[in-house]
């Protein structure tokens, strides 16, 4: 499961243009993006903030605030990628949030 290349795509407003994609190379990599995604944009928000905080409430509600972010996965028993929605996202960035707090 580690090792399955994750492409995330999204779109941050209702501009066409803002559509892009992130690639990694596993999904706990990509999760790793989201999250650095969120933090980056947190510290543009709060540049004066040294130390950012937040809880799975706030990045859920920036995953939720974007226009459209979804993944493809690569499943290597049929050579092709699987798409995921946003709601897998969620469901795995706090998997991951929650496995790297142990």
């Amino acid at each position: 499961m580690a090792n399955k290349h994750t492409i995330i795509l999204m779109q941050t407003s209702q501009n066409r243009a803002t559509r892009t994609f992130m690639d990694y190379e596993s999904i706990s990599q990509a999760m790793d993006g989201i999250c650095g995604l969120y933090e980056r944009k947190l510290k543009e928000l709060n540049p004066a903030s040294r130390n950012i905080t937040y809880d799975i409430a706030d990045l859920y509600n920036f995953i939720d605030g974007l226009t459209d972010m979804s993944a493809l996965v690569y499943d290597h028993g049929i050579q092709a990628y699987l798409p995921c929605d946003r709601q897998w996202i969620k469901q795995r960035t706090f998997q991951h949030l929650k496995k790297l707090a142990h």
